[in-house]
């Protein structure tokens, strides 16, 4: 089925929902797909993740100012100016990961019973992360871990901000901090994917629908930061799990019996 500008509207709302709450929104976008019956290439779902990174970056003007201030004075000592090698570090797994195995990757989008798989650890990850207290910054090695963390979310199922701001957690870090800079590492990580897609197979969906569903993600998207970083402080990564968990399950069972 072609996409309209229904189906465009409903996921645009539904990516900017969950690329932020540790939920995976490119699972949720496969789901919807199979429901709605449409044959998609990702290009569609690499212009609403455009629409999510147009948020991301409105949410971290301020220490995005303060980055580029110091990458121009060359300045990799201050707090702001040494996010700019860790964000490097922690770009590189994705990158690797999303170029050499983007075939058996894109496979795994038209897979229901891989996403309800891949939610269920999501849910575990969350679950076990919401326990861990820290205190401290971001350090090289943290990056690679947190990077390493991002290639694993490319799979659909895997909430890459879940995945990133865990991998924080679990290593010691201060939760806003492991929040923001799962954030920071989101902008090269979805402008690379926008990159590789806009070059594959060209879309069913009409410029317009790509606009709406790409427009909806921003506005949408920018509003689940906020809150993604109210349920963190308030330790309500736990409730997120158990929604991961139900879903999962709701899709692993749909998908034996269909």
């Amino acid at each position: 089925m072609k996409m309209e500008i229904f189906h465009a509207l409903i996921l645009g709302i539904v990516q900017g929902i969950t690329e932020w709450l540790p939920v995976s929104s490119s699972g949720h976008l496969v789901v919807l797909q199979n429901i709605f019956g449409i044959t998609q290439p990702l290009f569609f779902d690499a212009v609403v993740h455009f629409g999510t990174l147009l948020a991301v970056v409105l949410f971290l003007r301020k220490e995005i100012a303060e980055i580029l201030k110091s990458a121009i004075k060359m300045d990799f000592m201050s707090e702001s100016g040494r996010l700019v090698p860790l964000a490097l570090i922690a770009t590189v797994p994705a990158a690797f990961f999303g170029f050499f195995f983007r075939d058996f990757l894109e496979r795994l989008f038209y897979s229901t019973m891989a996403v309800g798989i891949a939610l269920i650890i999501t849910g575990i990850i969350l679950f076990l992360s919401e326990r861990k207290q820290g205190s401290r910054a971001v350090d090289k090695k943290d990056a690679l871990i947190i990077g390493i963390a991002q290639a694993a979310a490319i799979v659909p199922g895997i909430s890459r901000s879940g995945a990133t701001i865990s991998a924080g957690l679990f290593r010691g870090i201060d939760k806003e901090k492991a929040a923001k800079f799962s954030f920071l590492i989101s902008i090269p990580a979805i402008a690379g994917a926008l990159v590789l897609e806009s070059g594959g197979t060209a879309s069913t969906a009409s410029p317009v629908t790509l606009l709406i569903g790409g427009a909806t993600a921003f506005f949408v998207g920018y509003l689940s930061l906020k809150m993604l970083m109210k349920i963190l402080i308030e330790k309500k990564f736990k409730n997120v799990a158990y929604y991961c968990w139900f879903f999962g399950a709701v899709i692993i069972l749909a998908s034996i019996w269909s």
